[in-house]
């Protein structure tokens, strides 16, 4: 099989098995600070809640950043593992302290003036959800983008790339979301996150691998 074709699979096998790892485990912590906090209310607890969520983001980008470079590691040889994952969890922690900031406004805002939050149809939901994909997929890979800049030069094109991914695969993941909450079962609930996460880790990969794919340095034949 042509190297960049083995590469290509082999990324996206390792992206879609990172996001459901990391990102259902970093979402289950949400969930499991929601349950404790959810009697809670005032800004100090919105306001705990939002920087546990972040914190919580560091799972998600230790899980995918050591998948991520055991995947390209036979090919871009000269990152290395310590890089990748410094990279890969900086920018997961930057890109939650971002995506969740609207809604930890509005979290606030509400708390502070008493009011209720109104929910918003389903399709200004995945429109939002898809423009905080696009800021938090750039901020991801700026930080990757650094270390990835010493081994090619096309990676300005890393943080296009992440934007775009992600613009397309945050939606799936709140569409996700609202579907496993209307009356499924325990078990139904976690399988419906797990698969939910999978696709949407497939899909995102399969956007950015396309580009990463096309920067294989030349020497390397096979991995």
């Amino acid at each position: 099989m042509n190297p960049k074709n083995t590469f290509y699979l082999r990324w996206i096998g390792a992206n879609a098995l990172g996001e459901m790892l990391g990102l259902g485990a970093t979402l289950g912590s949400g969930f499991l600070v929601i349950a404790v906090l959810g009697e809670a209310s005032g800004l100090l607890m919105s306001l705990l809640s939002s920087v546990l969520m972040v914190l919580s983001g560091a799972i998600e980008g230790a899980i995918v950043g050591w998948l991520q470079w055991r995947a390209m590691s036979p090919w871009f040889t000269q990152i290395t593992r310590r890089a990748w994952l410094g990279a890969t969890i900086g920018g997961a922690l930057a890109a939650w302290f971002f995506g969740s900031l609207p809604f930890s406004l509005m979290d606030m805002n509400a708390q502070a003036t008493g009011s209720q939050p109104v929910k918003p149809a389903q399709w200004m939901v995945l429109l939002a959800a898809s423009g905080v994909g696009l800021v938090a997929g750039g901020v991801l890979a700026f930080f990757q983008w650094r270390t990835l800049r010493q081994v090619t030069r096309q990676a300005r094109w890393w943080i296009p790339a992440n934007s775009l991914a992600w613009a397309a695969g945050m939606p799936l993941i709140f569409w996700g979301i609202d579907w496993i909450q209307k009356g499924m079962s325990p078990l139904q609930t976690g399988l419906g996150l797990a698969l939910t996460l999978l696709v949407t880790g497939a899909i995102v990969s399969a956007i950015h691998g396309a580009f990463l794919a096309r920067w294989i340095p030349a020497n390397t034949s096979e991995g």
